[in-house]
């Protein structure tokens, strides 16, 4: 179980950090939008499509990378002081019921929804440029899949909980602006006092 676990948390988080830079693309053609809409006097007719897909499949490609740190919201103030074998038997009834068909629902239509706009080319009829959208939709079933494949690494984590009482915490692999700060401030608060 542990070695799927870490297989799963690794392919979402690489997925949503490979997705993640699309807010460097978003942020470019925002700052050109804004350029030549005020400077130039030349709007694009293509900018606001192309950020909502961008920021669109930043979103959902980072839904399973979420799920594996645990960053999605729940009602912590209920759910926290629980036992942790309570937490993850109330966590695994939950996936079964809600997660898995929402998932698998995601997965199903959107390869529906995804195939039909493959077929005939679809466009954004929000913008007279005529955006392309229909490979954006294809990221819906995209989405649904690594959430799928992480869905089963959470249950194993249910599991894991149930068993033995503790939560199998996902490998760090970011580190947070304050709390390297903290630590570079206690190592020089102990090497200023030791």
């Amino acid at each position: 179980m542990v070695s799927y676990i870490r297989f799963a948390d690794a392919l979402s988080a690489w997925f949503g950090k490979a997705f993640g830079w699309l807010i460097i693309f978003m942020a470019a053609g925002t700052g050109y939008e804004v350029f030549v809409r005020y400077v130039l006097n030349d709007p694009t007719a293509w900018a606001l499509d192309v950020s909502f897909i961008m920021y669109g499949t930043m979103f959902m490609m980072g839904g399973a990378y979420t799920l594996s740190r645990d960053g999605h919201v729940r009602g912590d103030f209920l759910y926290r002081p629980w036992p942790i074998r309570v937490q993850g038997g109330v966590d695994l009834v939950l996936y079964f019921v809600f997660f898995f068909p929402g998932v698998l629902a995601l997965i199903f239509f959107g390869w529906k929804y995804a195939s039909r706009s493959w077929r005939y080319m679809e466009v954004s009829v929000n913008s007279p440029a005529g955006v392309p959208i229909f490979q954006f939709k294809t990221v819906i079933t995209a989405a649904g899949i690594l959430l799928f494949i992480q869905g089963v690494a959470q249950v194993m984590r249910c599991v894991i909980a149930l068993r033995h009482g503790y939560w199998l915490e996902a490998e760090d692999d970011i580190d947070e602006t304050e709390d390297k700060l903290m630590r570079e401030a206690l190592k020089a608060e102990k090497d200023a006092h030791p």
